[in-house]
């Protein structure tokens, strides 16, 4: 069995960009991965924190790798939301060199590993905007070693639930992490929706998940919650879900994690999909020779709702069966 050794990357020109340095890519000897493939690989995963869609996204990525034949060994590594440590992470990556491919899940991961590694791809899950981000030169073609998959959300579909299951909602509270990118695409992508329903958005930023419980309240007398895929607030969720039980304030979020843990509903994407999707893209480069340069950053189309009539309950709302008779998941 021979193991795979996928072709290194070389730069050959920087574009500029946010965050990275983006280049193009080409064979450094005739015995790359297309050419005949192989079946071993090792590859670093750079979690940036532990929460419930990261976590089926790097499941969902891993099952791809097997379904592909790909024996492979993980050195997995978790930030636990804290940026110095991706940081940290990604340079051991770099400076390692015997990794054939690197996979982040979250922006700030992929941000550290595409400012760090240029030498082998890195692929990445769970960004919102790539191009945002300063990952890639651009979504449809990203130019150098980085692609991925993006899990922007249905923004406004989940504001249009939330007036749904609180019609008299006139102002919603967003928390979210100044310094996330993908929030920031999010916020700016409510207040679109929201001025076209015509209710208003209160803000509330933090900066790591100890501050959400004081930002939830911060919001005062706001009619509705929306949550954003923001990995700093949903790592701490159960204390915004406190404050929202506590105020009678119903809470949307924009994918399953926080539904399972106390929020309302959400439509939201599967990340064990999108993960998989990731994988997929994956093997393409470690067992055809495929450029990562040349890989459009790609994006899931399915999405299901989910409600979680219990924590409607908690939170003082009845959902309306318009909502629950179409729901593809009920949380019991």
């Amino acid at each position: 069995m021979s193991h795979l050794r996928p072709r290194r990357l070389a730069v050959a020109g920087v574009a500029a960009a946010a965050l990275v340095s983006l280049a193009a890519c080409s064979s450094s000897d005739g015995g790359s991965a297309g050419e005949g493939g192989s079946d071993q690989a090792k590859i670093g995963v750079l979690q940036f924190v532990q929460h419930p869609a990261l976590d089926a996204a790097t499941e969902g990525f891993k099952e791809a790798i097997a379904d592909a034949g790909i024996e492979a060994e993980y050195d997995d590594q978790n930030a636990q939301g804290e940026v110095a440590n991706t940081n940290t992470i990604a340079t051991t990556f770099a400076s390692g060199g015997d990794l054939d491919l690197v996979f982040t899940v979250a922006t700030p991961a992929a941000q550290a590993a595409a400012q760090s590694i240029m030498d082998i791809p890195v692929l990445f899950t769970a960004v919102t905007d790539a191009e945002e981000a300063g990952l890639v030169s651009s979504n449809d073609a990203p130019g150098a070693n980085v692609t991925g998959t993006s899990d922007l959300n249905p923004v406004a579909d989940q504001l249009e639930l939330l007036t749904e299951i609180a019609p008299d909602a006139e102002s919603v509270g967003i928390v979210y992490s100044s310094g996330e990118v993908n929030s920031e695409v999010q916020v700016e992508l409510a207040k679109e929706a929201a001025a076209d329903l015509g209710i208003t958005i209160e803000e509330a930023t933090v900066s790591n998940s100890a501050e959400v419980q004081q930002a939830a309240q911060s919001l005062g007398d706001v009619d509705a919650i929306y949550v954003p895929t923001d990995n700093t607030v949903v790592s701490g969720i159960a204390a915004l879900i406190q404050v929202a039980e506590q105020a009678q304030i119903p809470v949307v979020s924009g994918d399953a994690g926080p539904v399972e843990n106390g929020a309302i509903a959400t439509i939201g994407i599967d990340y064990t999909k999108l993960g998989y999707q990731t994988g997929e893209m994956a093997a393409k480069i470690l067992q055809d020779g495929a450029d990562p340069a040349e890989m459009p950053v790609e994006t899931s189309n399915e999405v299901e709702l989910i409600v979680n009539p219990a924590a409607a309950e908690r939170m003082g709302v009845e959902l309306p069966a318009s909502v629950t008779d179409r729901a593809d998941r009920v949380i019991e």
